[in-house]
């Protein structure tokens, strides 16, 4: 080293503060139908060279369709302002969207999804095109049967919940193939599994039973007992549950459920903390699903774009949703000849851009690269509960080791100071951090849930556990002050009685037009 490269080594390092400053971006942005002027044009689109087909009648508009009109510079500086009003994994430490395992994606994956040879496929092309799309399939339906012990996958479902919901459709095609489907019209699941198991399988039809956690913070194995008979479909659980504990006796449910004669489906869309540990077959599961968008690092985005993926034991293999990828040792093909398959639970196959991020990550991380994902995120996520244990205030219900996430509680807090935890969530924002209650109802009072997963250092989990200390104590010294935030967000409060009424919800700009300002 130089004497310039010592010397520079020798200066001393100011530490990071605890807390950083932040201060989003606002801006007054109108939205894009509001900057529309008349004959704007950001390109001109060439003729066709082709001569104009000629629609029925019936099928004509009578007027051009009501299309935003902006120039170039226009859209760009419109899109970049929205941009910096955005909070997201890219820009903050995003551990606060617990049972959603919002994680890293390595932005390679991003590069492989744009070229042309994926970003730029039809499904309606000829399998001879795509072979190498269909081979990815095939191989990364390989890859989670070995992660789940199922014997066949299906990656044709378009999001975890319409994972959960091709799952359900095939408990039912298989009780009516044995002449049992009107008979076995109820669905057990527990308080702490994902919603959308319950509601899945409400929309399909079915009762839903719906077990309480009990003393210990597990599923209530007596209550099971008390729940299952001749009108049992399916078990339908998370595991770990949403407060991050793991059942250990998962087998012993599934035991119980298959002694009735109902069939086991293993809700693993929060697979991130037990990849290369446990899996669906260990425990005796028939049927589980995972969420592409969550445990193997494709991107949330808000609620998508999502894929999600059904594995199958032996015996419900003909009940997949079709088609699926086959091939025969030299050429990959779609077979949507299954007269006993459910069909298909969305268009064409799945969502191949994430079908492709998954494959690269699973790829780039091997079987072993998985289990240290898995050990890193526990690991994360109990030394994050730990720092928060010390918050006065903040408490966890039942006192186990979790696995990928927990649900904490403010009652305490709310007790003392009047705060509720949408608002300690409304005021951590001001620090740029993300942050997450729980789905109703709140079962868990005044909650937040958090996933620190293994994408964050140990310095992430100190800092955000630090704006969590800050907001806390602030709402003891001025709880009026956490009341009014957000101060240097661009995020509003939402009136929540404003969801309750339908005559107030517009979702689309025009509908908020005629009912807010005409």
């Amino acid at each position: 080293m130089s004497a310039a490269g010592e010397s520079f080594a020798k200066l001393p390092i100011a530490p990071k503060p605890a807390l950083r400053r932040f201060h989003q971006a606002r801006w007054d942005e109108p939205i894009v139908f509001e900057l529309s002027q008349p004959g704007r044009r950001g390109i001109t689109v060439p003729a066709a060279g082709v001569a104009p087909v000629e629609l029925p009648e019936g099928l004509r508009r009578k007027t051009p369709p009501a299309l935003p009109e902006l120039s170039q510079p226009h859209v760009v500086r419109h899109w970049f302002r929205l941009s910096q009003e955005s909070l997201g994994a890219d820009f903050n430490i995003d551990v606060g969207q617990g049972t959603c395992t919002i994680k890293y994606s390595p932005k390679v994956n991003d590069t492989f999804v744009s070229d042309p040879k994926v970003a730029e496929l039809h499904p309606a092309q000829h399998e001879d095109t795509v072979q190498g799309v269909l081979e990815i399939y095939w191989r990364l339906e390989q890859m989670l049967k070995e992660i789940s012990g199922m014997d066949r996958v299906s990656l044709q479902p378009g999001s975890g919940s319409a994972a959960i919901y091709a799952n359900i459709a095939m408990i039912r095609a298989y009780h009516a193939a044995n002449g049992e489907a009107e008979q076995r019209d109820q669905v057990i699941t527990t308080m702490f599994s994902h919603p959308s198991d319950a509601a899945c399988a409400k929309t399909a039809g079915y009762d839903v039973i719906t077990l309480l956690p009990d003393a210990e913070g597990y599923p209530d194995f007596e209550a099971l007992k008390a729940a299952v008979g001749p009108r049992t479909a399916a078990l339908v659980i998370t595991n770990p549950e949403d407060t991050g504990i793991f059942n250990p006796r998962i087998a012993e449910f599934v035991e119980l459920v298959h002694s009735v004669g109902g069939l086991a489906c293993y809700d693993q869309a929060n697979a991130n903390g037990i990849l290369g540990i446990t899996r669906a077959a260990d425990a005796g599961f028939d049927l589980c699903h995972f969420n592409l968008h969550k445990t193997f690092s494709t991107p949330h985005a808000c609620g998508g774009p999502a894929a999600g993926a059904c594995g199958v034991v032996e015996r419900l293999v003909p009940f997949l949703p079709g088609p699926t990828v086959e091939t025969d040792g030299e050429r990959f093909f779609l077979d949507a000849d299954r007269p006993r398959s459910v069909g298909k639970i969305r268009p064409f196959l799945g969502v191949t851009p994430n079908v492709v991020r998954a494959y690269a990550w699973i790829m780039a991380l091997g079987g072993q690269g998985l289990r240290e994902v898995a050990e890193t995120a526990v690991l994360n996520n109990n030394y994050l509960m730990h720092k928060v244990r010390q918050i006065p205030g903040a408490s966890v219900r039942w006192d186990k080791r979790r696995v990928e996430q927990v649900r904490y509680s403010w009652a305490e807090l709310f007790e003392d100071t009047g705060v509720h935890t949408e608002e300690i969530g409304v005021r951590a924002a001001d620090f740029g951090v993300h942050y997450w209650t729980s789905h109703h109802p709140y079962v868990v009072a005044e909650p937040f849930t958090l996933e620190p997963t293994e994408s964050f250092s140990r310095e992430d989990l100190d800092e955000y556990a630090a704006i969590l200390a800050h907001v806390a104590d602030e709402a003891r010294r001025d709880p009026e002050f956490v009341k009014g935030a957000p101060y240097n967000q661009t995020i509003h409060k939402i009136d929540p009685t404003a969801l309750d009424d339908p005559r107030q919800w517009a979702p689309t700009w025009r509908a908020y037009v005629r009912k807010h300002l005409s």
